[in-house]
Parts: C-alpha cells; structure tokens; sequence
C-alpha cells in the first residue's frame, strides 16, 4: 500500500512539473526573449524584454475596445519578467536625474501620451503589479501613431549627440525617450 501512494506521488510530481515546464516554454514561444543594448561614448544601456506579438488583438486601447493594455493600466513594457533597465553611469532620463543602476521600467498607457516610471524592485515576474513605493521616477512621453503597425515589440536604441534614445514601438504605437549625460 505504502508502495502505491509513493509512486502515486512521483507521478503526480512529474506531472506537476511537466505542466509547469510546458506552460512556461509555450509563454516564452509566444513572447521570445531580446536585448537592447547600446554604447555611445562612455553610457551604455542594457534592456533584456520579451516580445509579445500583435496576433490580431486590439493592443492599447480602453477596456470597451476589448484592448490587451487598456489605458491607465500598469504594463510591464513586455512580457513574461519584469522589464528592467541598466544604466551604468548618471543620466539624465527624459530631463530627470537617475543614478547608474538597474531598474524595473514599466509604463501607464494613455492615448496621447505613455507614463514611465522605474522602480527599485527587481526581479519579479512582470504580470504583478510593482511595489509603487518604490517608484524612483515618474515621467511622461508623448506617443506617435504609427501608419503601419508593428507586429512584435521591439525595444531599440539609437545614439544621440549627448547619449542613447530609447524607442519603444508595437501595434500602432511609438514613443522615445532620452537618456542624456548629467
């Protein structure tokens, strides 16, 4: 009898474990991990992210539209893990003093215009919402309508005379933000 229930056990362990492995395999098909990554001069910038795809949903949006991202709702700026940024010198983040470090960077959705923040914790998995006492910067940018859309996230970065713009585009949206030397 003792037999039984311990192999019983192992089995529904595997099967456990199986489920798991799966579901988060088939989580990273959907949304494959990338890096931006960037030196100009002596700032360089490092992004890791997970690219969801379009796959015909309505992306950013209001709740009524059925939207992926409704406006005024956290968004992990990816998928799977939380986003997270490092900066390995001061700069100035869209005009805003940030020490070098790394960061969780996550947005709030507007239809004109995307608040970013970056948050101390880290290494959480991105679906849960951060701990918003730990916001160490809050800023906002405007988003450019794009006439063709694109199908999977892409996080990108472009020099600048005085340090990197970050570009953030999906579906129809883009907006940038600059990383300046202090």
């Amino acid at each position: 009898m003792m037999k039984k229930i311990l192999i019983g056990g192992a089995v529904l362990a595997v099967v456990i474990v199986a489920g798991l492995f799966y579901l988060n395999n088939r989580s990273r098909t959907l949304s494959p991990p990338a890096k931006a990554e960037l030196t100009s001069g002596d700032l360089t910038v490092t992004i890791p992210y997970s690219r969801p795809s379009v796959r015909g949903r309505v992306i950013f949006g209001t709740k009524e539209e059925g939207a992926l991202q409704p406006h005024g709702v956290y968004w992990r700026l990816g998928a799977n893990e939380s986003t997270e940024i490092t900066i390995n010198r001061d700069v100035l983040f869209n005009g805003s003093p940030v020490k070098q470090g790394t960061y969780k960077i996550y947005a709030i959705p507007g239809p004109e215009e995307f608040e970013v923040r970056l948050n101390s914790e880290l290494g959480t998995w991105g679906y849960l919402e951060p701990d918003y006492d730990k916001d160490v910067l809050s800023t906002r940018v405007p988003v450019e309508r794009l006439a063709t859309p694109i199908e999977q996230y892409t996080i990108r970065m472009e020099p600048t005379e005085n340090g990197i713009s970050l570009i953030f585009e999906f579906s129809n949206v883009r907006f940038a933000i600059p990383l300046t030397r202090g």
